[in-house]
């Protein structure tokens, strides 16, 4: 999810995926590739013995939303060479398909928000959520912002997959804000407060 932070309580959303999550990408490949759950850090940890240029994945675009992801093709283009390679009984190089999985997601993540940076005007980016902890995509968007002149904001690595933390924090600024909610109120998992972003302001 690209969002633009206005305020520790006003988010605009610039872009969002249509389907899979990048976080879900990488458990389902992972589960088909033979890891266990959860499958981002294993897919971190298996990509650093692979070769991320050893298997061509396609990168799915949105068409009308240039800003918005699409992950469950790419997850499925996994899934079949997979599948395809064991029906021939061929044999996979799970790192190296870890690690060119690893890439893609990095890259299309990574060229997103620069066009979200770049049509926003915004030079500050930060990462939330489990797939900010990626080495991929921590090392990706740190070339970018180093290439353009961005500052970039990343957690450490020990709260990057904290979730109750994370809604903790946001709803003490909710709180001090004034925003409160009676009884009737009900989970909603796709909030801009939670989850994965990249924000930019």
């Amino acid at each position: 999810m690209l969002c633009e932070v206005k305020s520790y309580t006003e988010f605009a959303i610039l872009g969002t995926t249509r389907d899979d999550a990048a976080g879900e990408c990488f458990d389902k490949c992972a589960r088909v590739l033979g890891y266990p759950y959860p499958g981002g850090v294993q897919i971190d940890k298996a990509a650093k013995q692979g070769d991320s240029t050893k298997y061509a994945l396609p990168r799915p675009r949105v068409a009308g939303s240039e800003l918005d992801c699409s992950f469950s093709g790419l997850k499925t283009a996994v899934i079949n060479m997979v599948h395809h390679a064991e029906q021939k009984h061929e044999e996979i190089d799970a790192p190296s398909m870890a690690a060119s999985l690893q890439r893609t997601v990095a890259e299309i993540l990574t060229e997103k928000t620069l066009l979200a940076a770049k049509q926003t005007g915004y030079k500050t980016i930060a990462m939330a959520g489990g797939v900010s902890a990626n080495s991929g995509l921590r090392s990706s968007m740190e070339a970018m912002c180093k290439k353009h002149g961005y500052t970039l904001y990343m957690p450490p690595l020990s709260l990057c997959g904290d979730n109750a933390a994370m809604i903790a924090c946001q709803g003490s600024y909710n709180f001090l804000a004034g925003i409160r909610a009676d009884e009737s109120l009900n989970a909603y998992a796709s909030g801009t407060a939670i989850g994965e972003m990249i924000q930019i302001n």
